[in-house]
Protein backbone atom coordinates (compact mmCIF):
# COMPACT_ATOMS: atom_id res chain seq x y z
CA UNK A 1 0.00 0.00 0.00
CA UNK A 2 2.81 2.40 0.76
CA UNK A 3 3.16 4.25 -2.54
CA UNK A 4 -0.57 4.54 -2.95
CA UNK A 5 -1.06 5.71 0.61
CA UNK A 6 1.79 8.20 0.37
CA UNK A 7 0.26 9.51 -2.86
CA UNK A 8 -3.05 9.86 -1.08
CA UNK A 9 -1.33 11.45 1.90
CA UNK A 10 0.46 13.88 -0.37
CA UNK A 11 -2.82 14.74 -2.04
CA UNK A 12 -4.05 15.56 1.43
CA UNK A 13 -0.93 17.59 2.06
CA UNK A 14 -1.42 19.46 -1.22
CA UNK A 15 -4.04 17.72 0.35
CA UNK A 16 -16.06 1.79 14.69
CA UNK A 17 -19.15 3.49 13.45
CA UNK A 18 -21.22 1.55 10.91
CA UNK A 19 -20.23 2.31 7.34
CA UNK A 20 -23.05 3.47 5.03
CA UNK A 21 -22.15 1.14 2.15
CA UNK A 22 -25.04 -0.33 0.20
CA UNK A 23 -22.85 -2.16 -2.33
CA UNK A 24 -19.36 -3.19 -1.07
CA UNK A 25 -18.05 -3.06 -4.64
CA UNK A 26 -19.03 0.62 -4.86
CA UNK A 27 -18.27 2.19 -1.46
CA UNK A 28 -20.28 5.26 -0.54
CA UNK A 29 -18.41 8.38 0.58
CA UNK A 30 -19.29 8.55 4.29
CA UNK A 31 -18.00 11.93 5.41
CA UNK A 32 -19.99 13.33 8.36
CA UNK A 33 -16.90 15.27 9.55
CA UNK A 34 -16.52 17.11 6.26
CA UNK A 35 -16.44 20.61 7.77
CA UNK A 36 -13.51 19.73 10.01
CA UNK A 37 -11.87 17.55 7.36
CA UNK A 38 -11.88 20.38 4.83
CA UNK A 39 -10.12 22.71 7.27
CA UNK A 40 -7.39 20.12 7.92
CA UNK A 41 -7.16 19.42 4.19
CA UNK A 42 -6.65 23.16 3.58
CA UNK A 43 -3.89 23.23 6.22
CA UNK A 44 -2.17 20.20 4.67
CA UNK A 45 -2.42 21.81 1.25
CA UNK A 46 -0.64 24.93 2.49
CA UNK A 47 2.11 22.89 4.15
CA UNK A 48 2.72 21.11 0.88
CA UNK A 49 2.60 24.24 -1.25
CA UNK A 50 4.91 26.23 0.98
CA UNK A 51 7.36 23.55 2.09
CA UNK A 52 7.12 20.01 0.75
CA UNK A 53 6.50 20.55 -2.96
CA UNK A 54 9.32 23.12 -3.44
CA UNK A 55 11.81 20.79 -1.73
CA UNK A 56 10.54 17.83 -3.77
CA UNK A 57 10.90 19.79 -7.01
CA UNK A 58 14.45 20.73 -6.07
CA UNK A 59 15.22 17.08 -5.32
CA UNK A 60 13.62 16.04 -8.61
CA UNK A 61 15.94 18.37 -10.52
CA UNK A 62 19.14 16.98 -9.04
CA UNK A 63 18.24 13.30 -8.55
CA UNK A 64 17.86 11.01 -11.59
CA UNK A 65 14.70 8.93 -11.79
CA UNK A 66 16.66 5.75 -11.04
CA UNK A 67 18.02 7.27 -7.84
CA UNK A 68 14.54 8.30 -6.72
CA UNK A 69 13.18 4.82 -7.48
CA UNK A 70 16.06 3.14 -5.64
CA UNK A 71 15.41 5.24 -2.54
CA UNK A 72 11.72 4.34 -2.76
CA UNK A 73 12.68 0.66 -3.06
CA UNK A 74 14.87 0.94 0.04
CA UNK A 75 12.11 2.31 2.23
CA UNK A 76 9.53 -0.12 0.86
CA UNK A 77 11.91 -2.96 1.72
CA UNK A 78 12.04 -1.74 5.33
CA UNK A 79 8.26 -2.23 5.57
CA UNK A 80 8.75 -6.00 5.29
CA UNK A 81 7.83 -6.79 8.93
CA UNK A 82 4.58 -4.82 8.66
CA UNK A 83 3.59 -6.39 5.34
CA UNK A 84 4.55 -9.97 6.25
CA UNK A 85 2.87 -9.77 9.67
CA UNK A 86 -0.38 -8.48 8.19
CA UNK A 87 -0.23 -11.15 5.49
CA UNK A 88 -0.27 -13.75 8.27
CA UNK A 89 -2.99 -11.97 10.22
CA UNK A 90 -5.13 -12.10 7.09
CA UNK A 91 -4.41 -15.80 6.58
CA UNK A 92 -2.24 -15.22 3.51
CA UNK A 93 0.56 -17.65 4.33
CA UNK A 94 1.89 -17.91 0.77
CA UNK A 95 1.95 -14.13 0.40
CA UNK A 96 3.80 -13.79 3.71
CA UNK A 97 6.40 -16.34 2.57
CA UNK A 98 6.79 -14.40 -0.68
CA UNK A 99 7.40 -11.17 1.22
CA UNK A 100 9.95 -12.85 3.49
CA UNK A 101 11.70 -14.12 0.37
CA UNK A 102 11.57 -10.68 -1.22
CA UNK A 103 13.18 -9.11 1.83
CA UNK A 104 15.98 -11.66 1.84
CA UNK A 105 16.70 -11.32 -1.88
CA UNK A 106 16.43 -7.54 -2.07
CA UNK A 107 18.44 -6.97 1.12
CA UNK A 108 21.32 -9.12 -0.15
CA UNK A 109 21.35 -9.28 -3.95
CA UNK A 110 19.46 -5.99 -4.16
CA UNK A 111 22.05 -4.17 -2.01
CA UNK A 112 20.07 -3.35 1.15
CA UNK A 113 16.86 -3.04 -0.85
CA UNK A 114 17.92 -0.26 -3.21
CA UNK A 115 17.23 -2.61 -6.12
CA UNK A 116 14.39 -5.05 -6.68
CA UNK A 117 15.68 -8.30 -8.23
CA UNK A 118 12.99 -10.22 -6.31
CA UNK A 119 10.29 -8.98 -8.70
CA UNK A 120 12.27 -10.28 -11.68
CA UNK A 121 12.58 -13.61 -9.90
CA UNK A 122 8.83 -13.94 -9.57
CA UNK A 123 8.45 -13.00 -5.90
CA UNK A 124 5.28 -10.91 -5.91
CA UNK A 125 5.27 -7.65 -3.95
CA UNK A 126 2.33 -7.16 -1.59
CA UNK A 127 1.18 -4.08 0.27
CA UNK A 128 -0.63 -4.83 3.52
CA UNK A 129 -1.23 -2.94 6.75
CA UNK A 130 -3.30 -3.38 9.89
CA UNK A 131 -6.10 -1.18 8.58
CA UNK A 132 -6.54 -3.67 5.73
CA UNK A 133 -6.33 -6.56 8.17
CA UNK A 134 -9.17 -5.12 10.24
CA UNK A 135 -11.17 -4.65 7.05
CA UNK A 136 -10.57 -8.27 5.98
CA UNK A 137 -11.97 -9.40 9.34
CA UNK A 138 -15.10 -7.32 8.90
CA UNK A 139 -14.32 -4.09 10.76
CA UNK A 140 -16.03 -1.24 8.86
CA UNK A 141 -13.94 1.81 7.91
CA UNK A 142 -16.13 4.29 9.74
CA UNK A 143 -16.22 7.96 8.78
CA UNK A 144 -13.70 9.46 6.40
CA UNK A 145 -10.99 11.34 8.27
CA UNK A 146 -8.26 13.77 7.23
CA UNK A 147 -5.28 13.67 9.57
CA UNK A 148 -2.99 16.69 10.01
CA UNK A 149 0.08 16.15 7.80
CA UNK A 150 -0.77 12.47 7.24
CA UNK A 151 -3.72 13.23 4.97
CA UNK A 152 -6.62 10.90 3.99
CA UNK A 153 -7.66 8.14 6.38
CA UNK A 154 -10.67 6.80 8.27
CA UNK A 155 -11.30 5.69 11.84
CA UNK A 156 -10.22 2.11 11.15
CA UNK A 157 -7.06 2.97 9.22
CA UNK A 158 -6.02 5.68 11.68
CA UNK A 159 -6.12 3.12 14.50
CA UNK A 160 -4.13 0.69 12.38
CA UNK A 161 -1.24 3.15 12.08
CA UNK A 162 -0.38 2.66 15.75
CA UNK A 163 -0.30 -1.13 15.44
CA UNK A 164 1.86 -0.97 12.33
CA UNK A 165 4.33 1.32 14.09
CA UNK A 166 4.81 -1.40 16.72
CA UNK A 167 5.37 -4.02 14.00
CA UNK A 168 8.11 -1.92 12.42
CA UNK A 169 11.58 -3.11 13.39
CA UNK A 170 13.54 0.10 12.82
CA UNK A 171 12.50 2.01 15.99
CA UNK A 172 13.98 -0.80 18.10
CA UNK A 173 17.57 -0.22 16.99
CA UNK A 174 17.67 3.21 15.30
CA UNK A 175 17.74 6.52 17.19
CA UNK A 176 14.62 8.67 16.88
CA UNK A 177 16.42 11.55 15.18
CA UNK A 178 17.80 9.23 12.49
CA UNK A 179 14.30 7.87 11.96
CA UNK A 180 12.94 11.40 11.66
CA UNK A 181 15.51 12.32 9.00
CA UNK A 182 14.88 9.05 7.17
CA UNK A 183 11.12 9.57 7.26
CA UNK A 184 11.42 13.08 5.88
CA UNK A 185 13.74 11.81 3.14
CA UNK A 186 11.20 9.16 2.25
CA UNK A 187 8.32 11.67 2.14
CA UNK A 188 10.26 14.15 -0.01
CA UNK A 189 11.36 11.40 -2.37
CA UNK A 190 7.84 9.97 -2.71
CA UNK A 191 6.49 13.47 -3.32
CA UNK A 192 9.01 13.95 -6.11
CA UNK A 193 7.74 10.77 -7.78
CA UNK A 194 4.17 12.11 -8.06
CA UNK A 195 4.78 15.79 -8.81
CA UNK A 196 3.03 15.84 -12.17
CA UNK A 197 0.29 13.40 -11.14
CA UNK A 198 -0.72 15.59 -8.21
CA UNK A 199 -0.50 18.75 -10.32
CA UNK A 200 -2.68 17.23 -13.06
CA UNK A 201 -5.20 15.90 -10.53
CA UNK A 202 -5.57 19.33 -8.93
CA UNK A 203 -6.03 21.02 -12.30
CA UNK A 204 -8.55 18.45 -13.54
CA UNK A 205 -10.65 18.30 -10.37
CA UNK A 206 -13.66 20.53 -9.87
CA UNK A 207 -13.32 19.89 -6.11
CA UNK A 208 -9.92 18.48 -5.22
CA UNK A 209 -11.03 17.55 -1.70
CA UNK A 210 -13.79 15.36 -3.14
CA UNK A 211 -11.39 13.83 -5.68
CA UNK A 212 -8.93 12.81 -2.98
CA UNK A 213 -11.63 11.56 -0.62
CA UNK A 214 -13.37 9.42 -3.22
CA UNK A 215 -10.11 8.07 -4.59
CA UNK A 216 -8.91 7.10 -1.12
CA UNK A 217 -12.17 5.42 -0.12
CA UNK A 218 -12.36 3.40 -3.34
CA UNK A 219 -8.69 2.49 -3.24
CA UNK A 220 -8.82 1.24 0.35
CA UNK A 221 -11.99 -0.74 -0.31
CA UNK A 222 -10.24 -2.35 -3.27
CA UNK A 223 -7.17 -3.21 -1.19
CA UNK A 224 -9.27 -4.87 1.51
CA UNK A 225 -11.10 -6.91 -1.15
CA UNK A 226 -7.88 -7.67 -3.08
CA UNK A 227 -9.29 -6.27 -6.27
CA UNK A 228 -8.53 -3.42 -8.64
CA UNK A 229 -10.86 -0.43 -8.24
CA UNK A 230 -12.45 1.44 -11.10
CA UNK A 231 -10.59 4.73 -11.39
CA UNK A 232 -11.60 8.27 -12.14
CA UNK A 233 -9.52 10.12 -14.74
CA UNK A 234 -6.12 10.82 -13.26
CA UNK A 235 -6.37 8.28 -10.44
CA UNK A 236 -4.43 5.55 -12.25
CA UNK A 237 -1.20 7.54 -12.39
CA UNK A 238 -1.68 8.71 -8.81
CA UNK A 239 -2.46 5.33 -7.27
CA UNK A 240 -0.74 2.86 -9.61
CA UNK A 241 2.59 4.48 -10.59
CA UNK A 242 4.41 1.11 -10.66
CA UNK A 243 1.74 -0.80 -12.58
CA UNK A 244 1.98 -1.25 -16.38
CA UNK A 245 -0.69 0.84 -18.09
CA UNK A 246 -2.27 -2.12 -19.86
CA UNK A 247 -2.95 -3.86 -16.54
CA UNK A 248 -4.42 -0.87 -14.72
CA UNK A 249 -8.18 -0.70 -14.07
Amino acid sequence: MKRALVAAMLCGLVGCARSHVADPMQPVEYDPLQNVNRKIFWFNDKVDGWALEPVARGWDKIAPDRVQQSISNFFQNLRFPIVATNDLLQGKVVASASDVGRFGVNTTVGVLGFFDPASRWGLVKHDEDFGQTLGVWGVPPGPYLVLPLFGPSNFRDAGGLGVDSVASITPWFVDWWILAVAQMTDVVNERSLVLEQVKNAKEASFDYYVFVRNAYIQHRAAQVADRAPSAQPGENELYYPDTPEETRP
